[in-house]
Parts: structure tokens; sequence; C-alpha cells
């Protein structure tokens, strides 16, 4: 068995053949090149795919969050089709759906569950911690975490919520608190939890089987693991967008404790993760940084401190951050700048890629931007000249950018805008 950079974290067969792992080679160093400021051999373009999948192949939505052998097909054939030199975690964007149902997961709809058929996903933003349990998180986090917010999120949980106070369980005061484990609430969330641990099982092993196939046909996978910004992992999954726009003001202190507690505890699991998946790139998707949902002040005093503690935690542990920075961040830059040169990938949405490269080209790799509205709506002609544009501007002008759309492609793209995409890039990549 040989390990491969960049695979899945599990040894690639030996039958992949000498073509394949030269073309494997080739493809995951147009990338480190790309990292490293270093100039690659051509223009490297990444896949990026959720429900686009069922456009392409003319299923539901639906049909790619139960079926992993139907995904998993019409992955590999759109991955051998558009040949691209790495692919995004494609069954794990799509197939969570069993997974989901088994833990009675409350934060998100999903197609067939909430919303329609051929519908995304929705998350539901809510106040899933109150601003007046900013204490008890900082605290005890592990329980805050076990009686309180897991019982709010999963209803696999909600037993938990009769769980004993762990800190305090020791010697005889043991022996009489796991009376609680006893509890008919309590054997029955651990009976609904360990029936999604097996399902949740199943669900990576169907993305290892299908990330070890695409390393055997010589492509890798884009990253290992994904990670979230400590201000991002309040506002969206605690506290909800409104809570959080008013705690700036209202609980200022306990949100600056909390941002540092969390920007250690995140970069612990994040430095984890992504060294068992044996890929060292960490995709790091950001919501709440662009320039128009807070002031340069408050982005300087809440924001960028904690996430920037992370990023070169990140570094320090030999994982290349990719923030994918949403909307439009170009207030930022001169900001987010404030990295070690050579070490991370950023993936922009809508800020001008041209002024990025200006600012952040002697810093950070490059990746994006294709306009989500000229994929969806534009022709292929439209395509192609957007893709010109971007590699005369940037990649010919000694940018290393990873061309992709703007937030992968777009689940209404027609399947022609994406071959166009393809050709594009590698007419223009040398």
């Amino acid at each position: 068995m040989q390990k491969l950079d960049g695979g899945s974290g599990v040894n690639a067969p030996l039958e992949q053949t000498a073509v394949a792992k030269a073309a494997y080679d080739a493809r995951w160093q147009r990338i480190m090149d790309c990292v490293a400021l270093k100039q690659p051999d051509r223009m490297p373009v990444a896949m990026y795919a959720t429900f686009w999948m069922g456009k392409y192949a003319g299923v539901s939505c639906r049909d790619l969050m139960y079926d992993y052998e139907l995904t998993k097909e019409i992955a590999e054939r759109a991955v051998l089709e558009f040949d691209p030199d790495v692919y995004s975690t494609l069954l794990l964007s799509t197939t969570s759906g069993p997974t989901l149902e088994a833990l009675g997961y409350k934060q998100l709809q999903w197609p067939g569950h909430g919303v329609g058929d051929n519908q995304p996903f929705q998350y539901l933003d809510r106040e899933y911690m109150k601003a007046d349990e900013y204490d008890d998180f900082l605290f005890d986090p592990t329980g805050y975490y076990l009686h309180t917010y897991l019982p709010r999120v999963a209803s696999a949980f909600e037993g938990f919520e009769e769980l004993p106070i762990f800190p305090g369980l020791h010697y005889f005061r043991l022996v009489a608190g796991i009376r609680s484990f006893a509890k008919p609430r309590v054997r029955e969330s651990f009976e609904k939890v360990f029936k999604a641990a097996e399902e949740a099982h199943r669900f990576m092993q169907h993305h290892v089987a299908f990330t070890d196939r695409m390393t055997q046909l010589g492509y890798p996978v884009t990253n290992g693991s994904a990670a979230v910004s400590p201000y991002d992992f309040i506002a969206d999954y605690f506290r909800g967008a409104r809570g959080m726009m008013t705690d700036i003001y209202r609980h200022r202190d306990k949100l600056l404790q909390m941002l540092d507690k969390a920007s250690i505890f995140l970069t612990r699991m994040a430095v984890a993760n992504g060294k068992s998946s044996g890929n060292p790139i960490v995709f790091i998707p950001i919501h709440w940084a662009p320039d128009a949902f807070m002031s340069d002040k408050q982005f300087r005093e809440f924001w960028w401190p904690p996430f920037r503690k992370m990023l070169i935690g990140l570094i320090d542990a030999g994982l290349i951050p990719m923030p994918l920075w949403e909307a439009d961040c170009t207030k930022r830059l001169e900001i987010i700048k404030d990295v070690p040169a050579g070490k991370c990938i950023y993936w922009f949405e809508r800020t001008d890629m041209v002024k990025a490269f200006e600012v952040l080209g002697d810093v950070v790799a490059l990746r994006g931007n294709l306009s989500p509205s000229m994929m969806t709506t534009g022709q292929p002609h439209e395509v192609d000249a957007a893709v010109k544009h971007l590699a005369e501007n940037v990649f010919h002008k000694g940018g290393k950018l990873i061309l992709d759309c703007a937030f992968g492609i777009p689940d209404e793209t027609p399947v022609a805008n994406v071959r166009a995409m393809f050709d594009a890039a590698r007419k223009y990549a040398g």
C-alpha cells in the first residue's frame, strides 16, 4: 500500500497505474506550486459541485442526498468528463441525508426533508445559545454542549439534558452520580446516537471509497477537511445573525472571551482533522467577513484577530488554510494580507480578483471566481471570455490562480457552460 500526498487519508491501492500516478502527481504539484507562490506549468482548474450533479445527471437533489452508489457513479462520471486538477469532496457535500435523519438534525432543511426534492439546503438561523448563557459556555463548554446545545440542534441528543454534571463526579460521588445513565430518556438518546454514528460511519466509508477510486484514476481531492472561523462559529451556529449583531454592543466582553476560547478549540479540532485526512488543505467557508456586514473597526476588533490566530495555528501545524471569502471583501484585503507568505489559498467569491491579485499576489495563492449569474444565465462564449479575463489579468501576470467558480458550480448552471469553463481553462492555461 502506498500513500500519496493530497490523498484522502487512506492508502491508495497498488493497482494505480504508473500513468495515473504521474497524472495525479502533476495535478497535485500544480496546486502546491501555487501555494508556494511558484509558477506552475499551467493554470490549474478545480471542480467544486454539490447539487449541480443532479442537473448534470438528470436526477433529483433528493436522489443525491440518499443514494450513495448513484452519487458515486455520477461524481466519477463528472470528474472523468471535465478532467479537473482537483475536485471537491463530492459525496460529503450531498449524501448526508440518512445521517441527518438519524440525528434528528434541526438546524438544516435538505432536499426531501423540509424543502422540495429539487431544492438545496436551507439553514435555519436561530438563537441556539441564548444571550444569558455566555457564562455557562465560558465556564464549561463541554458541559454546555452536552446538556444544552446538542439537545437543541439534534433530537437524538435530547435525553442528554438529564446527564449528570460531570465536574465534581469523583470518589463516591461518581458512584451515585452515574445513576443518570439509567434514566429512560438518557438510554433512548444513547441508542439513537449509536444508530446515527453507524450511519455516519457508512457515509464516511463511501466518501473514502470514492476518494480512493479517484486517486487510482489520477485525481486528487481539493481538501481533506473543513473548519470554521471563530466569529462565524458563534454567529452561525450559536447566537444567530440578530443575536450576534446585538452582542457586539450589549455583550462585548463576553463575546471577546468566547471568541478567544473558540479560536483555541477550533484550531485544535482543525489540526486533528487535517492531519488525519492525509491532505494538508483545510477549507474554511467565511460568512461574516464581507464589507457589508460590519465596519472596518469591528472587523479589526472582533473578526480578524481570532481568525488570524487560527490561521497561524494551522500553518504552524504544517497545514494549508483555504478560506472562502464570501461576497465582496475588497475593503478587507489589506488587513487579511497579514499572514506568512506562501502558506495559504484565498478563495474569493465576488471580490475583484484583479484587485485581490494586486494586494495579495505576493502573499497567497488565489482561487475563483467566475460569476454565479454568468454561469447560470450566460452563454458559453461569455464563460470563455470570463476565463480568458482571469487568465490574462491574473495568472499570466504572475498570479498563482486556481480557476474555479465563485463558490463552486451553481446548481442551476447549464452543462454547456461548465464544459465551456473547463475548455477555456485549458485554452488559456499555458
